[in-house]
């Protein structure tokens, strides 16, 4: 993470406001990024580990692909409906009771996925959990905002973001060996599943009640002089951003480059539910066990975390946003493209390997560009819009996936359909206006 030590590297000893700068954003870091990326370890655990429960709960209940695909993916189109809502109310009241509320309600609904007995069951229990942890992701996106300078957020974000394939490289094994559970206590090892990985999210939702600070204004863990740099900065940055223009919230919904964000994180949402959701079922046909599945599946997720974090701190250093975000997303299309090419089992896992490097690495450097023209209000609605519409596509790719796996038989047409959606977010990245995603830089040299 970022510590003072990285800062003070490429800064004079003498320079007494440097030594402030690496000070603060080192406690800042210290004190808010473990216990975020604790928090958003819950929320990817409680949405990703119906894919590993797939693998027992679908014939108990029976499911067939298409169904499966569609209930997996019915939790975007409530996520959808609730998410801009949700952001705004976070912006009004604060994160520590917002970020409170939606995680002690997705964790009761999680855990109730364990007691559907149907298809109709699964669906509601999936919409439900949509409306219940929306607003989470893009509320913390937004929050860094409140917290970190431009210059730090690309690190920052890919230290958070990691904690999204960290959660399916712990997540999987646990997963696995939860499903032995089978027939303790009468419960299915799919139901021990549900109830037992919500338990961290009910637990972090009473702590961040109490353990989150809204504003640096507020962060009594600081000293005067540290929340007096912190928050000087950060009014500066928001001057630089001014200057360009002043979106009012519907002003920032109705943006062209908005729009155009929006359909970049549409085809990169695509390509990782679609993929996501389904790797454990193509893993287990290479005839492995389940908690063979599980362990083999997390493997793509091992590497997903490092193109997090080190992507992300190449693009601070580099500031090079649109090509950072295009780069990882043409790896990641044609990975997923030449998935399909190959039988050997490790060839077709080294190309997942390298497809949610992509996936993941574009991510953390993709989240910095809607700060980069927005704040307040307006960022927080339009994060949440790039967001809401970016995972409909969380609809859209689970269910081609299992459709087009009962019409054909096989993977390959849906595989190529993902890899397309990473390609033409590829492409995208580059219609991007530049000079509108230039970010405000209120102090160069201490971004190493």
């Amino acid at each position: 993470m970022v510590n003072s030590a990285q800062i003070e590297r490429s800064v004079t000893s003498a320079d007494p406001a440097a030594r402030i700068e690496a000070r603060t954003i080192s406690k800042v870091s210290s004190r808010l990024l473990p216990f975020l990326i604790a928090c958003y370890f819950g929320a990817f655990l409680d949405r990703v580990n119906v894919s590993f429960a797939a693998l027992t709960m679908n014939a108990d209940l029976g499911l067939s692909a298409t169904q499966y695909g569609l209930g997996a993916g019915l939790f975007f189109l409530t996520y959808f409906l609730f998410e801009v809502p949700s952001n705004v109310i976070l912006s009004r009241v604060g994160a520590r009771r917002w970020i409170a509320r939606i995680m002690f309600v997705w964790g009761l609904v999680s855990g109730a996925t364990a007691f559907v007995e149907s298809a109709a069951g699964f669906y509601v229990v999936r919409l439900l959990l949509g409306a219940a942890e929306a607003g989470f992701f893009p509320g913390i996106i937004f929050f860094l905002t409140l917290w970190f300078p431009a210059m730090y957020r690309g690190r920052i974000i890919g230290w958070f973001m990691a904690a999204g394939p960290l959660s399916v490289v712990i997540g999987a094994p646990l997963s696995g060996l939860l499903l032995r559970m089978d027939g303790v206590m009468g419960f299915a090892g799919w139901q021990w599943l549900f109830v037992l990985e919500a338990l961290p999210s009910l637990i972090l939702s009473v702590v961040a009640w109490f353990y989150l600070t809204d504003r640096p204004a507020d962060a009594t863990w600081l000293t005067r002089a540290e929340r007096e740099w912190l928050e000087d900065r950060l009014a500066q940055e928001e001057r630089e951003r001014l200057k360009k223009r002043h979106y009012t919230v519907l002003e920032a919904l109705l943006n062209p480059t908005l729009i155009t964000l929006s359909t970049i994180y549409f085809g990169i949402v695509a390509a990782n539910t679609g993929l996501g959701f389904f790797l454990p079922q193509i893993v287990r046909a290479f005839g492995l066990s389940n908690l063979g599945t599980s362990f083999l599946s997390a493997l793509p997720y091992v590497v997903a975390v490092a193109g997090c974090v080190l992507w992300g701190r190449r693009s601070d250093r580099r500031r090079e946003r649109r090509r950072d975000t295009a780069i990882p997303l043409l790896v990641a299309g044609c990975a997923l493209a030449a998935s399909v090419a190959f039988d050997h089992p490790a060839a077709v896992m080294l190309a997942f390997c390298a497809a949610a490097f992509g996936i993941f690495a574009s991510m953390p450097v993709f989240w910095t560009l809607p700060t980069a023209f927005l704040s307040g209000a307006a960022a927080a609605g339009g994060i949440a819009m790039i967001n809401s519409l970016g995972n409909l596509a969380g609809f859209a790719g689970p269910y081609v996936m299992g459709w087009t796996r009962d019409a054909t038989g096989t993977y390959t047409a849906g595989l190529l359909m993902l890899a397309a959606s990473s390609l033409a977010a590829m492409a995208l990245s580059f219609v991007l206006p530049a000079q509108n995603l230039l970010e405000p830089v209120s102090h160069v040299g201490t971004a190493e």
